[in-house]
Formats: structure tokens, C-alpha cells, sequence
């Protein structure tokens, strides 16, 4: 029986049916791959995708000290080459995930045998598919089709088809690039959770480095977290973490990589991470990145954006001259669309000082910490009243337009909840997290109080600029950008209090001959109106009207309100003082009338503090500047900027100038950055507070650093009440930016420095008595005598 069985299957019809069966998969396999190759079950990629694989690249923001500060990203992904890469890095990946790499052309067979013979000879479906890295790269580059598919033959028939998709896009990647710049582009593409997208940016994020400066342990942690980035995360799951880090330093001892010795004393290492995970609420300048951002994709303004005809034109003049506004709608890539920040790895190398930004943050949020909120909330508790200055209703208003703005507001709204059901809401006591100077706190309150909670912060802002260059080197909008987003910086403008004065007398010295010695009478002033109005202005706090001779100078280092009522008397035209404040640098709309000279008007920091550089910077305005240049993902420059310049004043005038207001911190309202802070630096100033203490500010102004600080409440009628002058509650921010900089001789920054003198200057020596000054050339170091 046996015998007849052997003949029959040697017959040549036995043998024939043989190799038909033998050679029908083969022939079907041949048969898919040609109609996947022509484009029957969906599109390949082309040599030219192969060459510029699509993805969604994180663009990166940069100090001028050439450290990444920031990234606006879709995914956090940023590339690197291979020579950017730890040989440690590389041996635990091709150790780990694919053994014999550098031997196949994208299809490794031997893997694929192992892979069949234990899933349908022994029944092992956990065996994984015996994946290439160049399949995986395939894969992430290219995904496969993810619709569902309840039919099993149907769900079968598209896993083969994606598989034999990702086999001819392997080797076509293996046949377009070499082995090192597979190895990267898969590095650079896998997820390695906590939202960080390939390996530059999981290795800042868990280790705070650079991908060439990965050790062996740290190599294999990251390598092993790829197979599963939520199980094997070290932050979330530590245990399952170690043990897949030590299996990959394992197979790298499997596979030469290391020695015993090293294999046992690396696995007997902790994970030691340095974990700075990345937020658009988290990380460095985060408030300059959202201005940034803001700038960048801005469209071109439309006149029901702004409250009055000034602000508009302002803007729409911005927009056609200045090429970083809305450079992302203005510039187009190859393919005609625009530019996308958050998907074209972008590289934007701003003007921003790394250490001077950090320097910058702690100094505003020491001050606040320590001496401006604990002041705040004494207040409050012996009061027991928050808003000051309105009535309930008032109250209920500011209240209201607050709760409109959260998600829980949006999300009750969209339910169909009635006001009556929404308060109610709002009343109910809930476990959450408030924001303090001293750390996140975790309390149980209502939402309601919540927001009541945090109109009790005070807010700060904060910046700095090179004023020879116009390069914004610091900026602080606000306390902490994931509770505060409001940027009061460049985006917020409160009235500007004192710190309008050293203009008024600016127009003074330039337009109406008078100079610093020029004497005015300690006497209230009154000024009738276009209108007919009588307008006198008060002073701040306690002043005694003496009705004696005092020099301009004088009234600006104690900030007398009756001196610059005098000066805008003098001038007759408020409307010309306006023209001259824009002249300096100030954009935002300023009402023409005669109580301009008190700070009425609304400004921001950043265009305060671009107008006060003019004063150090020999009487050219240069327009605060945050971006040198853009490059693409390959490091070719796209755009570069220069800041724009517009001559203001004369040389002697800024020179005058800095001589009144070096006095406001020598003898006036600024005098304690000497007493208290100890500087004795070339240093000007102005303090500045508007009406009811509702904005604190300070101007500083040095030969080298020009900044400006405001504090306040986001609400006006939230504010300190004895002890809210710009001298106390902003100056402080100041000083402690400029102890931190000049207590650091990299930076450049020195109290030696001096500012620089106009060939021909001259200094005032006045003779109170005769109210004469005489012009002599400058010598001593005081201005005045």
C-alpha cells in the first residue's frame, strides 16, 4: 500500500501538481507586489517623497546664545543626522530592533522564516512581524490604511497588502539612502512619549541633552521605550522602564556591543532622568513665544479690530512695513502654501539672551513673591474687599465677563444650562490647582472663588533691550503663562502714570528753548481749555506749594505734575506734544489734550521701553527687534532682519536728557537704586504711577541694558492702596534684573560702563539765583552743578 502510495506521487501529473502548488503563493505574492508596484491598491511613494518625506517637524525658536528656548509644534519632533547621533545610541537600536541591518536590503528573510515557523508551526501570534528598521521607517513615514474592517478575509487582504507595501517602500528607501541615514531618518520619526516625536527631542526632554551626548544606559532607555511609549515611560511606569532598558543592554552584549562587565554594571544603574518635559504652558519665555507666534501668523488687520482710527492705521502700517508681521501669511513655500509653524521645522533665531531671560523671570517673581503679593493679600484680609473704587454691579460685570471665559462656561452654555444653572455650577465647591508666587497649589474651592482667587494676583511684566541695537534681550508678560495668558508685555497697555514726563520735557529742551536750568515757580498750575474748561492739575500724595524758583531738573527728579503742566502750558498745542511722543517711538494713540502730560494715555511696555532706548541710544529711535532670521528644516535662510531706524531728537538733546533723569535716581523719586540697591553705575530713570495706584512702573535706563517693569492688577480696580508708586512695587524688579546682570561679566555688562558723549556736548551749570545756566563742555561726571 505504502509502495503504491510512493508511485502514485512520483507520476509526472503528481509531480506536476506538486510545483503548482509550490510555486502558487510565490506567483500570487509576484502578481500582488506587481499590481501594488502600478498603483492598483493605492499609491506608492514617489522618488521625489522619498527624497523629502512629509512629516510634521516641530519649528524651533533660539536664543542669540544659541540655545533652544521654545518650539511650536503639531508633534514634538526635531531632526538630526546621523554624525549628531551616540555610537551607544545607535549599537542598542540596530541591537534591538533589527540584528542584522547592515547585511539585507530592507527585507530580512531569515527574520521573516523565524517569525512564520513559531506563528503557524507552534502557535506563537505574540512573535511580532520580524519588522526591519527599514520597514518601521516605511511605516512611519508612509502609515497604513486604518479603516476598520469587520469582514476577516477583508481584514486579511489589507494587512498582506499593507505588508508588501511597506517591503517595496523598504527597499526603495534602502536603495535611496545609505544605512547611517536610515538609521536617523527612524530615530528622528518614532514617538517616544511624553510628547516627544524623535530622538532630538526625547533626549531634552528625559535627559535634558543632546543626542550625541546620550550614554550607553540612557541610549537603552530610549531605544526600549519605542516598542511601547505609555508601558514603558519612566515616568509613568519606572519599573517597566528599567526592565526593558536592561534587555536592550542585553542584546547589545548579545551582539558585541559591549562586554560582560559592562552589561552587568550598566544594568545595575538606576534611571536617572532630568525631565523637562515640553508644554507651549511650560519651559522658558513662554509669554515671548506666544507674542512670537501671534506676530508671525498674524493676517492683515481690519478696522473693526480696533477702537479708533489711529490704532488701525498704526497696525495696517506695521503690517506693510515690518516683514516679521505676518510673515507666515506674506511668504509661500515651493508648492505655493503657505507656511506652517507648527509643521515645517522651522529654525527662528530671536535676539532673546537666554541667561538674561532667566535672569529676568526670577527677578520679577522674587519681588512679587516676597514683597508685592504677601502685601496684597493684607490688604485683602483687613479690608475684605478685593475691587476698590466701583460698586456691586460693577462687580457682578467684571465677575461675569471672567466666567465667560472659561471652558467650563463654554461647556454648561453649549449644554443648553440656564444663567440660574450655571452660577450654580460655579458655586459648587470642586478639587483643583491655583496658581501662587510660591508653587501650583492643590485646594478644594469653587470656581467661582477661584476666579476671585486669582483676581487677587498681581501681575508684572517685564523687558529688556540692547539700546544700540534695538535687540529685545528680556521678556516677561506676565507671572505664569499656563494660569495668566493675558501678555502684559506688548499685548495689554495700561496708563503710563509719570513715566511720560522725561517726553514732556523732551519737548520742552527741543521745541520751546528751555534747558534744565530754566526756573519755574513751586505753584499750582491752571490751564484753560480749548473747551473753556478750567484744568489744574493735583499732586501725588502730600506736596507743599512753596512758591519758590525750582529748575526743570528738579521737577522731573521728584516728578512734580505742576512742572509739566507748566511745560504743556508753555506749549499751548497738546496736539504737537502728541506728534513729538510719536516721534520718540510710541505708536498707541494719544488723546491731544492737556492731560497727556500726567500719563492718561494707554501704553504698552514694549513700546515704552522702545522709546526710552532712544534716550541712550544718541537720540535714534530704533524699533524693538525679537527675530535676526528664519531658516528652513535644511538650514537654508529664508528671511533675514534688521531693525528700523528713525532719528528722534538731536545728539545734545538725548544727552540733556539723560542728565535729568541719571538726577531722578540720584536725588529724586528713584533715589533707592543708590540707598537701598547700592548701584553706582552711569544710571537714568522714571518712575511712574497712574491714577489710584492702579499701574506701578519703572524705567531704567543704562549705557548698555535699557528695561521697563509695570505691576498691577488684571483689573484696574484691583490694586495696592498706600504702597502702589512705581518707586516700591516696580522699581524692584529692576534692580534685581540688573544685580543678576552685572554680577555676570559674560554678558558684557558692566557698572563701569558710561554712557557715550556727542562730539561737542555740553553740561548746564545753574545759578538758581539768577535762573541762568551756562553750557560748558562736559566734565564732571555729575551733570548738574
Amino acid at each position: 500500500m505504502a509502495q503504491k502510495l510512493i508511485d502514485k506521487l512520483q507520476t509526472p501529473k503528481a509531480i506536476k501538481w506538486f510545483w503548482i502548488l509550490l510555486a502558487s503563493p510565490v506567483a500570487l505574492i509576484l502578481l500582488l507586489l506587481l499590481l501594488i508596484g502600478i498603483g492598483v491598491f493605492g499609491k506608492l511613494p514617489t522618488f521625489e517623497e522619498l527624497e523629502n518625506p512629509k512629516s510634521n517637524l516641530a519649528t524651533e525658536i533660539y536664543s542669540e546664545d544659541g540655545k533652544m528656548i521654545g518650539s511650536f509644534f503639531v508633534q514634538n519632533r526635531s531632526y538630526c543626522d546621523y554624525d549628531e547621533l551616540s555610537p551607544s545610541l545607535v549599537a542598542a537600536l540596530v541591537s534591538t530592533e533589527d540584528m542584522r541591518f547592515y547585511s539585507h536590503s530592507g527585507i530580512d528573510f531569515i527574520s521573516l522564516a523565524r517569525v512564520a515557523v513559531r506563528t503557524i508551526a507552534l502557535a506563537q501570534f505574540g512573535q511580532g512581524g520580524g519588522s526591519t528598521i527599514s520597514q518601521q521607517l516605511a511605516k512611519n513615514l508612509y502609515p497604513r490604511d486604518t479603516a476598520a474592517y469587520n469582514n476577516p478575509i477583508s481584514k486579511g487582504s489589507k494587512l498582506v497588502i499593507s505588508k508588501l507595501k511597506e517591503w517595496i517602500t523598504a527597499v526603495m528607501l534602502e536603495r535611496n539612502y545609505t544605512k547611517e541615514e536610515i538609521i536617523a531618518m527612524y530615530l528622528n520619526t518614532v514617538e517616544y512619549g511624553s510628547n516627544a516625536y524623535g530622538i532630538k527631542s526625547a533626549a531634552r526632554t528625559f535627559f535634558n541633552k543632546l543626542p550625541s551626548e546620550l550614554n550607553a544606559e540612557e541610549s537603552a532607555m530610549l531605544v526600549g521605550v519605542v516598542n511601547k511609549p505609555t508601558r514603558y515611560s519612566p515616568v509613568q511606569n519606572p519599573g517597566r522602564a528599567l526592565a526593558r532598558r536592561n534587555l536592550v543592554i542585553a542584546r547589545m552584549k548579545q551582539q558585541g556591543y559591549i562586554d560582560r562587565h559592562q552589561r552587568d554594571s550598566l544594568q545595575a544603574l538606576p534611571i536617572d532622568l532630568d525631565y523637562h518635559p515640553v508644554s507651549h504652558n511650560e519651559g522658558t519665555a513662554t509669554y515671548f513665544r506666544e507674542m512670537l507666534r501671534m506676530v508671525m501668523t498674524a493676517k492683515r488687520p481690519t478696522r473693526n479690530q480696533f477702537l479708533n482710527e489711529w490704532d488701525y492705521d498704526q497696525a495696517v502700517k506695521q503690517w506693510d512695513t515690518n516683514p516679521l508681521y505676518g510673515w507666515c501669511v506674506k511668504n509661500v513655500k515651493s508648492d505655493g502654501t503657505p507656511y506652517n509653524l507648527y509643521r515645517d521645522g522651522l529654525k527662528i533665531y530671536t535676539t532673546i539672551n537666554a541667561t538674561m531671560q532667566e535672569y529676568a523671570e526670577d527677578a520679577l517673581v522674587a519681588h512679587m513673591s516676597k514683597e508685592i503679593q504677601p502685601t496684597m493679600d493684607r490688604q485683602v484680609r483687613a479690608t475684605k474687599r478685593l475691587f476698590n473704587d466701583i460698586g456691586k454691579d460693577e462687580i457682578d460685570r467684571i465677575m461675569r465677563n471672567a466666567m465667560r471665559q472659561t471652558d467650563r462656561y463654554r461647556a454648561l452654555k453649549n449644554d443648553g444650562a440656564s444663567d440660574e444653572e450655571i452660577m450654580a455650577e460655579f458655586k459648587k465647591p470642586v478639587k483643583m490647582k491655583v496658581f501662587s508666587y510660591k508653587g501650583e497649589r492643590d485646594t478644594t474651592m469653587s470656581p467661582y472663588d477661584s476666579i476671585l482667587y486669582h483676581k487677587q494676583i498681581l501681575r508684572a511684566s517685564f523687558m529688556a533691550i540692547d539700546p544700540s541695537t534695538g535687540y529685545v534681550k528680556a521678556y516677561v508678560g506676565g507671572p505664569n503663562y499656563r494660569y495668566f495668558k493675558y501678555d502684559m508685555a506688548k499685548q495689554g497697555k495700561r496708563q503710563v502714570g509719570s513715566t511720560i514726563k522725561p517726553f514732556i520735557y523732551t519737548f520742552a529742551i527741543a521745541h520751546l528753548g528751555y534747558d534744565p536750568c530754566t526756573l519755574v515757580p513751586n505753584l499750582p498750575v491752571t490751564i484753560e481749555t480749548d473747551n473753556g474748561t478750567i484744568w489744574q492739575p493735583k499732586e501725588a500724595g502730600r506736596v507743599e506749594y512753596t512758591g519758590e524758583l525750582k529748575p526743570l531738573w528738579w521737577g522731573l527728579a521728584n516728578s512734580r505734575n505742576n512742572y509739566s503742566a507748566w511745560i504743556m502750558k508753555q506749549a499751548r498745542q497738546p496736539q504737537a506734544v502728541a506728534d513729538y511722543i510719536h516721534k520718540m517711538g510710541i505708536k498707541s494713540y494719544i488723546d491731544p489734550v492737556y492731560s497727556l502730560c500726567l500719563g492718561t494715555p494707554d501704553f504698552s511696555l514694549f513700546e515704552l521701553v522702545g522709546a526710552y532706548g532712544t534716550f541712550a541710544n544718541r537720540g535714534v529711535f530704533t524699533d524693538p527687534i525679537f527675530v535676526t532670521r528664519i531658516e528652513d528644516r535644511n538650514g537654508n535662510v529664508l528671511a533675514t532682519f534688521a531693525p528700523a531706524l528713525q532719528d528722534a531728537i538731536s545728539e545734545q538733546t538725548a544727552f540733556t536728557m539723560l542728565g535729568m533723569m541719571k538726577n531722578v535716581v540720584t536725588s529724586g523719586t528713584a533715589g533707592r537704586l543708590r540707598w537701598m540697591y547700592g548701584f553706582k553705575a552711569d544710571m537714568a530713570g522714571k518712575t511712574g504711577t497712574s491714577q489710584k495706584n492702579s499701574d506701578a512702573w519703572f524705567m531704567g535706563v543704562t549705557p548698555k541694558i535699557v528695561a521697563g517693569a509695570w505691576v498691577g492688577g488684571e483689573d484696574r480696580s484691583v490694586h495696592l492702596n498706600g504702597a502702589g508708586d512705581g518707586a516700591r512695587v516696580a522699581l524692584p524688579i529692576f534692580a534685581g534684573f540688573m544685580k543678576k546682570i552685572y554680577g555676570d561679566p559674560s554678558l558684557g555688562v558692566s557698572e563701569s560702563d558710561l554712557f557715550p558723549v556727542p562730539v561737542g556736548a555740553v553740561v548746564y551749570q545753574c545759578n538758581e539765583e539768577k535762573g541762568t545756566a551756562t553750557a560748558v563742555p562736559r566734565e564732571e561726571d555729575e551733570f548738574f552743578d
